[in-house]
């Protein structure tokens, strides 16, 4: 058996895992399971219990994941074996994500965990597994599960994170960077629906963005097989960037907003607006994708360069 063997789980699969781990019954047969492959009858004999009640643990089990069931001829007709798939479980919580390397931050932020939306019809959010209340209803985006949305989308209105600047204290933001998979809202799809999405940062605007289109009619590598392809299925993967010498999306260049604009400084988190603007030329709406949904398999990334001015006290490294 291969050792530290991990499951990581989040979103809408958390749940139903932690119900599965919460009987010590449960709890037991893995432990037995943890050196050998037994059957049902080898488990129901080892703890003293009837066949159906170590039948019905062992499914509660296999339907999480945790347990592999394999059936293969016995001396008495159809066996099932069990065996363990997994050496340890991690949980991963809602919220960004936080790497620091060498003089660079990078954030990543889920698309469910905004803390502002405004949404007019079409309009909705779906997590990897369903959708997330009802569509067409705004309503929908302030249902509890909206922080487990791998997908949103909206035909007016905008949507707005906020970032934790995680720049050290005493650093000078020099840069700042954020990619996303998008593109325009249609009804079904549309690949010829144009829509000038539009970012703004700490309320100041870093420019627009138009978007040819809303993509479907194939699915896209990471569009959960549920998902009908007659909808939006993946979008295109844009990086706007902010530095000293202005504002580019792509590398081509956008604005003449800076660096210093944005007043990073000054805040302890940092506000990430994006939508539509209502009086845009091409008023198209917005698909947001989240990293199991769509082409990429990413969230809302922040990256923030930094450095110290000459004489400034340097943090310990690890430290932010």
């Amino acid at each position: 058996m291969d050792a530290n063997r991990a499951l990581l789980v989040e979103g809408d699969a958390v749940l139903p895992l932690v119900k599965a781990l919460s009987s010590e019954t449960r709890q037991a047969m893995l432990a037995l399971l943890t050196h050998k492959v037994l059957n049902l009858s080898e488990l129901a004999a080892t703890m003293n219990l009837p066949h159906s009640t170590v039948s019905f643990n062992v499914n509660q089990l296999e339907a999480v994941g945790l347990v592999v069931v394999e059936t293969e001829p016995g001396t008495r007709g159809i066996q099932k074996l069990c065996s363990k798939r997994y050496d340890e479980v991690r949980i991963r919580l809602p919220g960004a994500a936080v790497e620091a390397e060498q003089n660079t931050v990078t954030i990543s932020m889920p698309i469910g965990s905004y803390r502002s939306v405004e949404a007019s019809p079409t309009c909705g959010l779906v997590s990897e597994t369903k959708i997330i209340g009802m569509l067409d209803d705004p309503r929908s985006f302030f249902e509890p599960e909206h922080v487990n949305a791998q997908l949103l989308w909206f035909g007016a209105g905008h949507v707005e994170y906020a970032f934790p600047n995680n720049v050290p204290y005493g650093a000078v933001t020099t840069d700042l960077s954020l990619s996303m998979e998008l593109c325009s809202e249609a009804p079904n799809y549309n690949p010829e629906w144009p829509s000038d999405i539009t970012l703004w940062i700490n309320d100041v605007e870093v420019g627009t963005w138009t978007s040819p289109g809303d993509f479907g009619g194939k699915p896209g590598l990471l569009t959960p097989a549920w998902w009908q392809i007659e909808g939006t299925t993946y979008g295109v993967l844009k990086q706007w960037s902010v530095s000293e010498r202005g504002a580019m999306i792509d590398g081509v260049t956008l604005s003449a907003t800076t660096i210093a604009d944005l007043s990073l400084a000054q805040a302890n988190h940092i506000r990430v607006r994006i939508g539509v603007k209502d009086d845009a030329r091409n008023k198209g709406g917005l698909n947001l994708f989240g990293r199991k949904f769509g082409n990429y398999p990413q969230d809302i990334v922040m990256r923030m360069g930094f450095e110290f001015p000459a004489g400034a006290a340097v943090p310990i490294a690890g430290t932010i």
